[in-house]
């Protein structure tokens, strides 16, 4: 594919380690991932069709422990990765031509967790993908693929070096870019309307920067209630993500 528009970050260094089923046997099934190894208990991996050119290692349920976080859920089973091939932003907007399926852009969301769980709301409703900036957002982790559920596999991650004139690519594409924060004056519901949406998210606690909200069309808020200051990012995506699903 031919690179187009505003240019990824460098991808980092190193080989993570992903765990749990739906990480794994999503790593597995991605023909764009390579896995370079896999450990595992014998019950996790019977009946898995692993490839004769990964390294499979059978493994102790305490040793499987120890290649991974204290209390890292892995269900009996590790795989070792590459990194996927970084993604130009020009022609992640190239694959949505000819449909609405939204973008969402993070400002900063640096919390893996919360970034997986994004991927994965991004999966649930179809979302042409995200993309964050590279300094500040997390790498492909164990921590991510956990909590995207097999969606980090799926949903395109682009990286980017600066996030203000990818929102500028971004809008000349024809996306309508929403920035979701508290103080805006209209909801969300009021501003979505029949084009193309690029929905923006700012940090946990900071919120979006103020050069980031210059570069957006519009501003809204979700309607929650007086009795609680705000939403966790991933879910206010979730919720975003849903509302442009249900416009039909």
């Amino acid at each position: 594919m031919a690179r187009r528009g505003h240019r990824p970050s460098q991808a980092p260094a190193g080989r993570p380690r992903f765990w749990g089923r739906h990480a794994v046997a999503a790593a597995l099934a991605n023909p764009e991932r390579v896995v370079r190894k896999v450990w595992g208990t014998h019950e996790a991996l019977a009946g898995m069709a692993l490839p004769s050119t990964i390294q499979v290692t059978f493994a102790e349920v305490a040793d499987l422990a120890r290649l991974v976080p204290s209390d890292a859920p892995h269900q009996g089973m590790v795989a070792e990765v590459d990194p996927l091939e970084e993604i130009w932003l020009g022609d992640l907007i190239a694959q949505g031509e000819g449909d609405r399926r939204p973008l969402v852009v993070l400002d900063q969301v640096t919390d893996p967790h919360n970034v997986g769980a994004i991927l994965r709301s991004a999966a649930a409703f179809g979302a042409l993908g995200i993309v964050t900036q590279d300094r500040h957002a997390p790498p492909e982790s164990g921590t991510v693929a956990r909590a995207a559920s097999g969606a980090l596999e799926s949903v395109p991650w682009v990286r980017v070096v600066n996030l203000a004139r990818s929102l500028d690519e971004i809008g000349e594409a024809g996306f309508w870019r929403i920035g979701l924060t508290g103080h805006a004056p209209r909801t969300l519901g009021e501003t979505i309307g029949d084009q193309k949406t690029a929905i923006v998210l700012g940090a946990e606690g900071e919120g979006m920067r103020q050069n980031t909200e210059a570069h957006c069309d519009e501003l809204a808020k979700l309607p929650i209630s007086d009795k609680v200051e705000s939403l966790n990012v991933s879910n206010a995506a979730a919720i975003a993500l849903y509302a442009i699903a249900a416009r039909g």
